[in-house]
């Protein structure tokens, strides 16, 4: 593009992005631009003298660089343009954490060979990186990849026990798990704006089988789960009480990650001494705006016991939230972190449940 042959295109493609600045952003329409502007650069490549000697892959390689330019220039009008997605995403976004609160694998009739912690771990970060990207083509990778995973594991239960490979239900514990942001926005994008030509055989697979799982959660209620449906009503309602507590009294520790970075000594002043007291004399939690490398050894100690104590209160909290239910017990709000809902520490599931009563 930067041969002085190429001026032709290289003003089409300008033109086409400045012309998205004067219309309203609409994501059908948008799409079908893109689209047509797509097939009009590929014509015009193959017909291009510059490419007259290319092979295919040079010229897919070719049509990839200008999804990527375009697609990039054009991110802020096409991903999550409208307020529709917008409310999408925090609805589904919402109902996932809901659904963190008390959904166990007995409930998505997920077998045990399945429960596999690290083929999870593995799907999840491949999944949660969909956000760092603004091209169609490398959202697209991080969900091939997250599949791939999955696939893996399904395939090696499909010998090792003789079961049937699965579909959309199987990934359901990966989206319930990972919680992806902007699940549903990031799916129309790369649906409206990845080169037709690309979403095909694996790639149209795996997206077509998330979406479906995204719509199933949209969907999803007790019917759709092995689960009775004052239980689940009861434990929504449970799970929103919980949702409602200042975010501030609670401290999220992951389990896998609290103490492993801590690997620098730092300052020699301990984080808590840095500590101010509140209007009654107590300690506040100091390590909210910690990073890592300003914890010392000592402060281990300290922090050991302010886990205990938010543990301590968090138990009676959930103590208190069933409670509130009038007509039976609702299902146990976990203990531990977002973590360990849908798996145990060895793959198979552990009931992680508060023990306040």
């Amino acid at each position: 593009m930067r041969n002085p042959a190429s001026l032709d295109l290289v003003r089409s493609i300008k033109s086409f992005i400045v012309s998205f600045s004067f219309n309203a952003p609409n994501p059908e329409n948008n799409s079908k631009r893109i689209q047509d502007f797509f097939l009009s650069m590929e014509a015009a490549i193959r017909g291009h003298p510059l490419w007259e000697a290319s092979s295919d892959a040079e010229i897919d390689n070719a049509l990839e660089g200008l999804e990527k330019y375009v697609m990039t220039k054009l991110h802020s009008r096409t991903f999550a343009s409208s307020a529709e997605d917008v409310k999408m995403d925090a609805e589904i976004s919402d109902k996932i954490y809901l659904l963190q609160n008390f959904l166990r694998p007995q409930h998505l009739d997920i077998p045990s060979v399945l429960q596999n912690e690290t083929a999870w771990l593995l799907a999840e970060k491949e999944l949660k990186k969909i956000n760092a990207f603004k091209v169609p083509r490398e959202k697209l990778l991080c969900i091939i990849n997250c599949c791939r995973v999955i696939n893996n594991l399904l395939l090696n239960a499909s010998i090792s026990e003789d079961r049937v490979l699965g579909g959309a239900d199987d990934f359901l514990p990966i989206l319930i798990y990972a919680n992806p942001p902007q699940l549903h926005s990031n799916l129309k994008f790369i649906q409206l704006c990845r080169m037709q030509s690309k979403l095909v055989s694996e790639a149209a697979y795996f997206l077509t089988n998330l979406v479906s799982a995204k719509s199933f959660i949209v969907d999803l209620n007790a019917k759709s789960l092995s689960i009775e449906e004052s239980e689940f009503e009861e434990s929504m309602q449970a799970a929103k009480l919980v949702d409602r507590v200042p975010q501030e009294t609670l401290i999220t520790f992951d389990k896998r990650s609290a103490f492993r970075n801590i690997t620098d000594p730092g300052s020699s002043i301990p984080m808590h001494k840095k500590a101010n007291s509140n209007i009654n004399g107590e300690l506040n939690y100091p390590y909210m705006e910690a990073e890592a490398g300003e914890l010392t050894v000592g402060d281990v100690e300290r922090l050991l016991s302010l886990y205990k104590d938010v543990v301590t209160k968090y138990t009676s909290l959930c103590s208190t939230v069933r409670h509130l239910s009038v007509s039976k017990t609702v299902s146990p709000v976990p203990q531990g972190n977002d973590d360990d809902l849908l798996r145990g520490s060895n793959g198979t599931h552990k009931d992680t449940s508060c023990k306040g009563d």
